[in-house]
Parts: structure tokens; sequence; C-alpha cells
């Protein structure tokens, strides 16, 4: 693990930080990429880029305080601000983003809103990827006990089990988006908004894996992790919203 790189005596540089901050540059370019070639606008992914970026950000944090460690925070106010000492929570940045970029694209873009979930799919899950990279490399989301040959500090990677699942859950999405849409089998695929329900799907239950091998403190127990049943409620929306009979109109992004 390298939580620090360091670039003087005085100057340390959090790992974590950085592939985060690299993560969302090649996310933009590849995003602004990706609009162009689908044919939809530059601005609107951009702006919404934001919104996620932010709230994102906001909702993280908040998760982490209110649900996980809301004692110590009460303490004092102050460490609620001290981001750089860590504590988000994945879900709880994925919620607060969901609601607003959908609040932006009913507003903004209305029924093509389907079309820029697609749009983001494959980059979100990138973006998944890399974050629990860092998350490997600053220790953090550590798993239990672990003697095989590929633990790391004697615990299970479980930082890395997830990174692979979502790689696995990238290439499907890219695969798919090289076959024309209206040639994709099953039906339910050449439908907008498909493929980043499929995403959902793939990558709630990535988690459900994950999560049996965590092992770092997250806030109090349900019978499951609170990251466990959020994750239930998510391939049952997500397979719902995928299977059911389409009504939306047939998305551009195709090949």
């Amino acid at each position: 693990m390298y939580p620090l790189i360091p670039i003087s005596s005085t100057l340390n540089i959090p790992t974590y930080y950085l592939v985060l901050s690299l993560t969302v540059s090649v996310s933009l370019i590849w995003l602004v990429w990706r609009a162009d070639r689908f044919h939809l606008s530059r601005k609107v992914t951009l702006d919404l880029s934001l919104i996620i970026m932010v709230t994102g950000f906001i909702g993280g944090r908040l998760f982490h305080v209110l649900y996980e460690d809301f004692d110590y925070y009460r303490e004092n106010g102050a460490r609620v601000f001290y981001f750089w000492n860590g504590g988000f929570v994945f879900y709880g940045g994925a919620i607060l983003a969901s609601l607003f970029s959908m609040l932006y694209l009913s507003y903004r873009v209305k029924s093509a809103y389907a079309e820029y979930l697609d749009l983001f799919a494959p980059v979100l899950a990138f973006s998944y990827i890399l974050g629990r990279c860092a998350c490997l490399l600053a220790g953090c989301c550590y798993g239990r006990y672990c003697d095989l040959p590929w633990a790391v500090a004697g615990r299970h990677p479980t930082q890395a089990y997830a990174a692979l699942w979502e790689l696995g859950a990238l290439m499907i999405l890219l695969g798919i988006e090289k076959v024309p849409q209206a040639q994709r089998k099953p039906r339910f695929l050449s439908y907008a908004g498909a493929v980043f329900y499929l995403w959902v799907v793939l990558h709630a239950a990535g988690r459900l894996v994950m999560e049996t091998y965590r092992d770092d403190f997250r806030g109090p127990s349900l019978g499951l992790s609170i990251s466990s049943w959020i994750s239930i409620l998510l391939i049952l929306l997500s397979g719902y919203l995928l299977f059911r009979n389409p009504t939306s109109r047939r998305s551009t992004l195709s090949t």
C-alpha cells in the first residue's frame, strides 16, 4: 500500500486523491469524445459531469458523516470538512448524484434522458475501477483476514476484487455498444437506457460479492451492510427497468 507519494522532505501527495484527479481528467475527455461520437450535446454532457462530481462528493461525504460515524463528527463539527483524512461512501455519492442528474435531465433534455444514461454508463464503470485502485493504494475499504497468496497485508484485497469485477462489466458494456442497436439480442438491449440499467445490475451484483469480504467498520449492521441492502434494491429496480416492456424510442447510441 502506498497512501502517500513523497515529493520532498516536507511534501507528500495523497495517492488516493492523485488517482481520483487523473480519473476525472481522463473521464471528461472520454465523455466529450463519446458525446461527439453519438451526436449528443457537449454542453449537456459537461453540465451533467459537473453535477455528478459536485453532488457525488457531497453525497459521499454526508453519508459517511451521518451514518457511519456520526458521534465522531458531532464531537467536533469542523471534522466534517477535513475530507483529506478520508471518509466517503460511494453509494451516498451515487444516490445524491443520481437525484440531481435526473432533475437536470428531466428539465434539459426531457424524454431523451435515457440516451445520456447510456452515454455515461461505461465511463462510470471506468471511474469506479480506478477509484477502487485508489482505495487499494490508500489501504481503505479493506477485507477480512486472508492467508491466500494474493492477500495484501494479510487481508482480502476487496478493492482489487471490485475493480476486476467492474472491469468485466465494462468489457460487457463496450461489447454491447459495438453491436448495431437494431441487431442487439436480447431485444431489451436495443432500447435507450438498457446499457445503463445493465451496468447498475452488474455493478450492484459485484458489490454484493465484495461486501462478503469487507471488514472495515461502516456503521451499524442491519443483518447485512447498508451497501448490501442498497445493492439488492438497485438490482431489483434496475432489473425491472431493464426487462420491462420498453416504451421509449430507440437510442442514438449505435455504431
